[in-house]
């Protein structure tokens, strides 16, 4: 993709023959071909099937609930998992369809746990099924080397962590704040980036493919912002602190955030959809900012500076962007 504004711009120059726009992208592989289509379609249907053969095993036991003993249901279940990894042992883990059974098994054990606490009422806390979920396939995340698998472990426990403040908010004897939850959540994902694009750097070879990161980068700069919308509308609620350092300290690490996403991004991994991501947020932490200060003076005119304001630093930033991509190519 990085020759694709390339050759855009030889078509505008009409550096290539009219009529052969689309060969120039075809030899250039930027249109797959199909061979391409192949392999996307049959991507497609093997993980489709995973999670449709997932989710069935799950309404069949929702549509028998009352026909079926709870030996039964256990034992469903846990056949289905059973067979998945008996498939495992017999075709090669770094295989696709090595890959899919364990990502099949994975997503049975969630249907197993919750099964076993609908039974015998034992999920009084909705974080347990998750923490215990991430727990009981670690050992397979780890042995699938496996993007689809890594960041669906990653979602696990970010919903552990978010449920277990939701239900108690405690943590090590201490009662958290929500801003202390998103300080959490925010130094998880970001770690996990940072891990992420470590690996990824000393060539392990199953961390290279760009959408994992870029999602994980996603979850970093939410929470993150969140944190600096948080300060900005409701800076008292700041546990432990005075309400200004604790804003105060949250603007600051949020400036670093996005010098280190620009310099990493800009300059060492290049990837231009992350740092995309970064100026989304400066534009929705700034605008809402002065959204705030418009608001509390009252000034009818103020909505006036403010619709220009997002305007012209949207434009900018879409000027900026543009020629970034062209000194990345």
């Amino acid at each position: 993709m990085e020759r694709y504004p390339e050759i855009l711009d030889w078509i505008a120059q009409k550096r290539i023959e009219p009529g052969r726009e689309q060969d120039a992208l075809r030899h250039a592989g930027l249109i797959p071909d199909r061979l391409a289509w192949r392999r996307f379609i049959d991507q497609c249907l093997l993980w489709s099937s995973v999670v449709g053969l997932a989710v069935s095993l799950i309404f069949f036991l929702a549509y028998n609930w009352q026909y079926m003993g709870r030996f039964a249901k256990l034992g469903l279940v846990e056949a289905a998992i059973v067979l998945c990894l008996l498939v495992c042992l017999h075709v090669d883990l770094r295989s696709q369809a090595g890959k899919a059974c364990l990502l099949l098994a994975s997503l049975l054990v969630g249907a197993l746990l919750a099964l076993v606490g609908q039974i015998y009422q034992t999920g009084a806390d909705t974080y347990e099924l998750f923490q215990a979920w991430a727990i009981a396939c670690l050992i397979w995340v780890a042995l699938a080397q496996m993007a689809v698998l890594y960041v669906f472990w990653l979602v696990l426990v970010n919903l552990a962590v978010a449920l277990y403040f939701q239900a108690t908010g405690i943590i090590w004897g201490m009662l958290f704040a929500i801003d202390d939850q998103l300080w959490m959540l925010f130094g998880l994902n970001t770690l996990a980036m940072v891990i992420w694009e470590f690996a990824a750097a000393k060539k392990v070879q199953h961390l290279q493919e760009r959408w994992p990161a870029r999602l994980i980068a996603v979850a970093s700069g939410a929470y993150v912002t969140m944190l600096v919308l948080h300060a900005i509308f409701q800076p008292s609620h700041y546990s432990g602190e005075s309400p200004h350092v604790g804003a105060g300290l949250t603007y600051l690490i949020y400036l670093i955030w996005l010098a280190a996403i620009y310099f990493a991004y800009r300059f060492r991994i290049k990837d231009l959809f992350v740092i995309a991501g970064g100026l989304l947020s400066l534009l929705v932490t700034g605008n809402l900012a002065v959204a705030k200060l418009v608001l509390d003076q009252h000034d009818a005119g103020g909505f006036l500076l403010l619709s220009l304001l997002i305007i012209g630093s949207s434009a900018i930033s879409g000027i900026w962007l543009k020629k970034l991509t062209k000194e990345m190519q």
